[in-house]
């Protein structure tokens, strides 16, 4: 012949070259479907979550929206702040001493914290006193400057609540941020 040689691994090499460019041009010339402007929008609130504001009120929905906070925010380094409002009655002073509810909501806020410290979270509980729940929970919203607030729901409502309004509600019309119902069923 005339003289040429081909050496084993030379063709090898030749071969994951041409292979290796080939997937490359492929790459370039398959471009992902383009992502919409609405989910794109979508999926960058929902990493935006830094601070979680779950109100409670120590029942089972109440505990079931703070493990769904937990859950939003575990992959993310947020802090979880866990309200309880009094609801101070217009016939008291906001400032009355209520030593029976304040030790009902420390007790319910401490079984609130535990929930999200199981989690890995860091939380801060907040007790306030208020005329109408709803209002004071939007308040501390804005004060906190939360990202998002976690609420849950009964599935059952009053009369009264049909009537004069409900929390969630009032939260839902006023709250400075994205909200969150959980209803359980």
């Amino acid at each position: 012949m005339n003289g040429l040689q081909f050496s084993p691994a030379g063709i090898l090499l030749a071969i994951a070259f041409s292979t290796a460019m080939g997937s490359l041009f492929w790459w370039m010339l398959h471009v992902p479907p383009a992502v919409g402007r609405q989910a794109a929008r979508a999926r960058q609130s929902v990493k935006a979550w830094r601070r979680i504001l779950v109100p409670t009120v120590g029942e089972v929905y109440s505990d079931r929206a703070i493990e769904m906070a937990c859950r939003l925010g575990r992959d993310q380094d947020v802090v979880i702040f866990v309200a309880y409002i009094l609801e101070i009655p217009h016939t008291l002073a906001l400032a009355t001493h209520l030593a029976e509810l304040e030790k009902h909501a420390g007790e319910i806020l401490a079984q609130a914290g535990e929930i999200v410290r199981l989690s890995g979270l860091q939380v801060e509980t907040v007790a306030r006193r208020g005329r109408q729940a709803g209002e004071e929970i939007c308040a501390l919203a804005r004060r906190l400057d939360v990202d998002l607030i976690v609420m849950g729901i009964r599935q059952r409502v009053s009369a009264a609540e049909r009537l004069f309004g409900r929390t969630s509600n009032v939260v839902l019309r006023r709250a400075p941020c994205e909200v969150i119902i959980d209803r359980l069923v």
